[in-house]
């Protein structure tokens, strides 16, 4: 039987910004912190096995690396998709656009104007000092605040599956799972909070615009995440090596929760432990195991395919 996407587990301890804001419209979406327990939706169907809901904290608050422009609690998007797309986000609170003269026709060309922010004009020789010359902006860079997502509780009532990633601290890694995320209609990407990486440029650049459709939440205990999700009703599958094929069509009438481990050394024991059912994808040819962000888009396809 062909191999995983995902790499075998292994049993091993975890690895353990100044420009003056514009500020052009109020932030309208939920301003949650650490969430307490977990309450679900009216109706949501329950299994047995409950437990303590998890604590869940926003996923956009910045740890360093930022532009010098930048201010605190700030960060630089950059990109024509990623830039357009927070332009249409209402809880994206904005505070500088800086585009040169050809990126503001080919920005009006995705969000026509009027946009909810004036735009400053820039050249890219600015704009390379800024966000650094390796990063490709297309002329375009918005300063804006980190969004803030809804409680899990919210999530949970999107349709879809649910993506849960077990450490995987790639910011490009997670930016391509989101855009997957929104490509196949999931309803959200939870990561763990001291191993993913923070909100961030390079991420939404990977996420092509994703970011601001797909809720990314950020759990402190994945395992409690998990057992959580089993209570609302999802069913766990953990995608690993060793596991029967992942086959679509058994998920016809069950909701998953699909869970991805860390580049490299994949599931951790008690995550793998938790989940209803490791599996595996179907790969005829030699590798042994795939990048993350693909096997996650190979599993939404199959997934889709119900």
């Amino acid at each position: 039987m062909a191999q995983c996407g995902m790499p075998t587990s292994r049993n091993k301890p975890p690895r353990r910004s100044e420009g003056q804001p514009a500020d052009a419209r109020p932030a309208h979406g939920p301003t949650h912190g650490q969430a307490g327990r977990l309450s679900l939706p009216a109706g949501a169907p329950q299994r047995a096995d409950r437990a303590e809901a998890p604590r869940l904290r926003p996923a956009g608050r910045p740890q360093g690396g930022a532009t010098p422009q930048a201010p605190r609690g700030g960060l630089w998007l950059y990109g024509l998709h990623p830039v357009a797309a927070s332009l249409a986000n209402k809880s994206r609170r904005l505070r500088r656009l800086v585009l040169t003269e050809e990126a503001e026709v080919a920005l009006a060309l995705l969000v026509p104007k009027p946009w909810p922010i004036a735009p400053e004009r820039g050249d890219r020789a600015r704009l390379d000092h800024w966000l650094g010359r390796d990063v490709v902006h297309q002329g375009v860079a918005l300063l804006a605040d980190p969004l803030t997502p809804p409680p899990l509780t919210q999530v949970l009532e999107r349709a879809g599956p649910i993506l849960v990633l077990d450490q995987v601290s790639d910011p490009r890694n997670v930016g391509a799972i989101l855009r997957s995320a929104a490509a196949f209609a999931a309803a959200g990407v939870i990561v763990q909070d001291r191993h993913a990486p923070e909100e961030s440029g390079a991420l939404a650049k990977a996420a092509s615009g994703a970011l601001e459709t797909v809720p990314l939440l950020r759990a402190v205990n994945i395992v409690r995440t998990l057992i959580a999700l089993k209570a609302a009703g999802l069913w766990v599958v953990g995608l690993d090596a060793g596991g029967g094929p992942l086959k679509g069509a058994s998920f016809a009438n069950r909701r998953a929760c699909l869970v991805l481990g860390a580049e490299g050394e994949g599931l951790r024991r008690l995550t793998r432990e938790t989940c209803d059912e490791i599996a595996g994808l179907a790969m005829p040819g030699g590798m042994e195991s795939l990048n993350v962000s693909i096997a996650a888009a190979i599993a939404l396809y199959e997934l889709a395919r119900t």
